[in-house]
């Protein structure tokens, strides 16, 4: 090993400081580094590759769906901003100004698009003419701008990159269905690509998108056990469309308003990744996302036909998967330690004794087991422990939400769990904002969701004591 080689430096443990140990694992495994201007951070190529595949999948799946990807400007003038009053009253406190153009003032300053709902209707007034022209499915990729006081790397940043889709449709009952299909699209990319287990539900009102008469969510539980909201989708009625003037001509050729809905996932799923399935040796991610699928090592590789026989190796995995090799003159020992960091799935060494057998050795990311893989057999037994390891990442996600996830029928049995537990916390609500704040003063939780599958755990109110209407999920929230 080269003099100016270090093997992997520790990490904080989770069990000790999870927020330091989060940013160990960011700055280490090379995900992010923080720019010169303060909240806005710099994607690496590692980062940035994870966020690449899970945008590809994610446009593929929309794509599938018939919606289409367009470009909208960054700016945004303050006068089509303020056309939507509960929208700008929203997102007032996040907005960055732009008054400049130049060295000259600009007649009406602009803001960096914190969300395109107002670019999207502007321009959905001049192409929506008769119903004919809906539904219009539209989504864009692109970064937006909200100056967030506290910031983390993916988790919260004042730039982050995202997808958001703006559609329209001819009826309410098409735009709502709109809102559930997304939803679902998220909750089963979650689950399936990401092994992430999701509770879907509603947004309570204190909790919805700023001017949707309904915002849905997917939510997720961290290692640590807070939550962390995946990705929403609104349903607005056709309250934009009013203030945008987006009429088309109905079937019966009189005007009408259409419905709309918005919806997006973002650079957030990075840290939801992370703090899912993340242990104290890095990252351990997800075969779907995971820039390099499998990493080929050979062992003992200054002996004569090792380095070649890696190769080959790599080469045939190479056909079907992201796979690398790696003959830099680090240690074997530097090179898993390395690997383990980046979350690499699946490590397959070979070395001298393995040739003479002519079998390798396969590594797992998720819990080091290893297996001795005859050489004819190595492309089928990747792609079984692939798999194996996307269900063992879920599994072990959704035993620490089961483990973690707690009922509470009283206020004071509320206040209890919240301080000496971390989870979620299941219990009713009366639907009054009123309850909703006084659990955030008194317990410290937020409502997540009001999950699409409802438990009876009792008749009355957790907070109030009134007849309850519905259970909710509560907690602390990133």
């Amino acid at each position: 090993m080269a003099n100016d080689k270090k093997m992997v430096e520790e990490i904080t443990s989770m069990d000790v400081d999870f927020a330091k140990w989060y940013t160990d694992v960011v700055k280490k495994a090379e995900l992010c580094d923080y720019s010169s201007v303060k909240g806005f951070v710099i994607l690496r190529p590692y980062g940035y590759a994870i966020w690449e595949n899970i945008q590809h999948i994610v446009d593929k799946k929309l794509k599938a769906t018939g919606h289409e990807n367009v470009a909208m400007p960054m700016f945004i003038p303050e006068s089509l901003l303020q056309k939507e009053k509960d929208h700008v009253e929203g997102f007032a406190p996040e907005v960055a100004w732009i008054t400049h153009g130049g060295t000259e003032e600009l007649t009406e300053r602009m803001c960096v698009r914190p969300t395109s709902e107002t670019l999207f209707c502007d321009h959905y007034s001049n192409i929506i003419k008769s119903y004919r022209d809906l539904p219009k499915l539209y989504n864009q990729w692109c970064s937006v701008v909200r100056w967030e006081k506290t910031t983390r790397p993916f988790l919260r940043t004042r730039e982050f990159f995202w997808q958001e889709g703006h559609t329209m449709h001819e009826t309410a009952q098409e735009a709502q269905d709109e809102t559930i299909d997304i939803l679902n699209l998220y909750a089963g990319f979650c689950e399936n690509e990401l092994a992430i287990p999701v509770i879907k539900g509603q947004k309570t009102d204190k909790e919805k998108f700023a001017g949707a008469e309904a915002t849905y969510t997917i939510e997720a539980m961290m290692h640590d056990g807070k939550a962390l909201q995946s990705g929403t989708t609104h349903y607005f009625g056709d309250g934009f469309s009013k203030a945008f003037d987006v009429v088309f001509q109905n079937r019966e050729n009189k005007p009408q308003y259409p419905h709309e809905t918005s919806w997006g996932i973002s650079t957030r799923l990075v840290g939801a990744i992370i703090m899912t399935h993340g242990d104290n040796n890095g990252l351990v991610l997800p075969p779907a996302i995971a820039p390099i699928q499998v990493v080929v090592i050979p062992v003992a590789q200054h002996k004569p036909g090792v380095i070649e026989k890696a190769t080959e190796l790599q080469q045939r995995l190479a056909q079907k998967y992201r796979a690398k090799i790696d003959i830099s003159d680090n240690s074997p020992g530097w090179k898993f330690a390395e690997y383990e960091m980046k979350g690499v799935p699946l490590r397959v060494e070979i070395g001298p004794k393995d040739m003479e057998k002519n079998q390798c050795v396969i590594v797992r990311r998720d819990n080091r087991e290893k297996v001795f893989v005859p050489l004819d057999q190595l492309e089928e037994t990747v792609e079984k422990l692939l798999e194996a390891v996307r269900q063992g990442l879920y599994q072990k996600a959704l035993e620490n939400r089961e483990k973690r996830t707690f009922t509470a029928a009283a206020m004071d049995e509320m206040v209890q769990l919240a301080n000496e537990k971390s989870g979620f916390i299941k219990a009713m609500w009366c639907g009054d904002e009123a309850c909703e704040l006084k659990l955030k003063e008194s317990a410290g939780v937020s409502s997540r969701c009001i999950p699409f599958e409802q438990e009876q755990i009792s008749n009355v109110c957790v907070c109030c004591g009134k007849p309850a209407k519905k259970m909710v999920y509560w907690g602390k929230a990133y």
